[in-house]
């Protein structure tokens, strides 16, 4: 394979664990990261120390004092400059994205698009930080309400998304006046070198200090320093449920922020009034594209009984014409799975359904022989359940697509909320009260509710997250820049006299 990618984002055989502009250090304990495509060496990432990470947040803490002063809009033209860096090296990282993690050639370019479009979204919100004017009870004073920025904002990233994530935070962050420092996941390290290496160029071509932007990398054990760390007052982690679980309680221990992006559970309706050519588009793509791992990922299809037959055979054939394979070629429509702990999941969940009485519509399994060696090649499978099954009540990270009969739409919302997750939802109906139905507060429960398409492909314009276990943060679009700022409010007194105010007296 034609690697010339990985040398125009400046990706080595042995690369820094921590960028910041700083001398790095090299530990001599590494990530390595193994291509899911074909199982080889990419390269290796060092892990950053202690020592290391304290040196990191001592320079973003100083490069906060200077940024903070910048003007915001001046702050959103280094954001556009970095936009316009990503087209320039939109192809190389959009094929380092779906070699080191996946997914297929197409989803790493609109992964990389993303990060695009985020920038152009944040320059525009770079001059709309708006405050409040407030009327006081009290004569000649004005309140008002205004924004600042936190300081240091920590950004733990997942494997699935390994570049669009992180910039959905950190350019809004950016243009707020924070500084950011990000722990991309282990599993997709040098996606977050790339970045940082494209990043680290504009900087420096902007004079602006270091510090600004940084780097660090490890598994939990990093992480864990910025959790607990009360230099860091807003942590916003993407990841499991679980995962959430701890970094919120470990985070709140402290009183700190957290920004949660969690599991989904995510469930499309199809009526009897949908067309069925728009329900196995949506459906398809939800459940096999980037091979079942993202947390919009349709991991529910729940069917009314009249139609139930015809939608489950349609899907079936539409099944049999998947092609997986190496996802740099892009006639094929899967990729592999991110490992072969994943895989392992996969297998486990096929069991579990089968345990519970599911009944295997596709058959599951891994793939084998040439142009599969990296043993993380799965069969894309559907099987059909009831929703209180263990197993569909879970996340499981695969192309695993549950398929559920109902009877009324009322039975159907209440089976599509009937999880602990919260994240994305849709309804496939032509029916306008259907839909509004569905969309009215009695309706679905999710951070996102869609319709006449499937819970798969938020665009940056909507402020993205989920709510129950899927962790209630929002990040992108709409008013997320807050999540980044502090509110202060201000009252001037331009009178002669200290009047107080619900008429209290205090005379002297």
């Amino acid at each position: 394979m034609d690697k010339k990618f990985l040398k125009k984002l400046g990706i080595k055989k042995h690369n820094p664990g921590t960028h910041t502009g700083l001398k790095s250090t090299n530990s001599s304990k590494y990530i390595r990261s193994y291509s899911p495509v074909d199982g080889e060496l990419i390269g290796s990432v060092s892990k950053t120390t202690r020592e290391e990470y304290d040196a990191v947040v001592k320079k973003a803490q100083e490069a906060f004092k200077e940024w903070q002063k910048i003007p915001a809009p001046k702050r959103g033209d280094i954001v556009r400059q970095y936009g316009n860096a990503l087209r320039a090296h939109k192809d190389a990282l959009g094929r380092l994205v779906s070699y080191e993690m996946g997914k297929s050639l197409q989803e790493g370019f609109g992964e990389v698009q993303e990060m695009i479009d985020i920038c152009d979204f944040a320059v525009g919100q770079s001059r709309q930080l708006y405050g409040l004017t407030i009327q006081s009870e009290r004569p000649q004073h004005r309140m008002f309400e205004q924004w600042h920025p936190l300081g240091i904002v920590g950004v733990i990233s997942a494997f699935n998304f390994p570049v669009a994530v992180w910039s959905w935070n950190a350019m809004l962050a950016l243009i707020c006046g924070d500084v950011v420092i990000w722990k991309p996941s282990e599993k997709a390290p040098l996606c977050g070198v790339a970045c940082q290496n494209i990043f680290h160029k504009v900087l420096q071509e902007n004079d602006i200090p270091e510090g600004v932007v940084n780097l660090i990398n490890g598994d939990y054990r990093v992480g864990e320093m910025m959790t607990k760390d009360r230099r860091i007052p807003l942590i916003s982690a993407t990841g499991s449920t679980r995962m959430g679980k701890i970094v919120g309680a470990t985070v709140a221990e402290r009183l700190g922020r957290s920004l949660l992006e969690l599991g989904g559970n995510n469930a499309i309706i199809v009526t009897p009034n949908a067309d069925l050519d728009l329900v196995l588009a949506g459906a398809v793509f939800g459940a096999v594209g980037t091979c079942g791992q993202r947390c919009t990922s349709t991991r529910r299809l729940i069917v009314h009984k009249d139609i139930y037959d015809k939608v489950k055979n349609a899907l079936a054939g539409a099944y049999k014409q998947l092609k997986i394979g190496n996802p740099l070629d892009e006639n094929n429509h899967v990729g592999p799975l991110i490992d072969k702990d994943a895989v392992n999941m996969y297998l486990d969940a096929i069991e579990k359904v089968k345990k519970e009485g599911g009944k295997m519509l596709i058959e599951g399994g891994v793939l084998e022989g040439e142009g599969y060696e990296s043993g993380c090649y799965v069969k894309p499978c559907i099987a059909e359940v009831k929703n209180e099954f263990e197993i569909v009540q879970s996340e499981t990270f695969a192309p695993i697509l549950y398929l559920i009969k109902y009877e009324s739409l009322d039975e159907a919302i209440a089976i599509q909320n009937n999880v602990p997750q919260g994240l994305s939802s849709a309804i496939m109906t032509e029916n306008l009260k259907e839909a509004e139905h569905f969309l009215c507060c009695a309706g679905s429960d999710c951070g996102i509710a869609n319709v006449n398409i499937g819970t798969s492909g938020a665009e940056i314009g909507g402020a993205f997250g989920g709510e129950k276990e899927t962790g209630g943060g929002r990040e992108s679009g709409s008013d997320a820049w807050k999540a980044y700022m502090r509110r202060q409010t201000n009252t001037i007194n331009y009178s002669k006299t200290v009047p107080l105010a619900q008429g209290i007296k205090f005379d002297l």
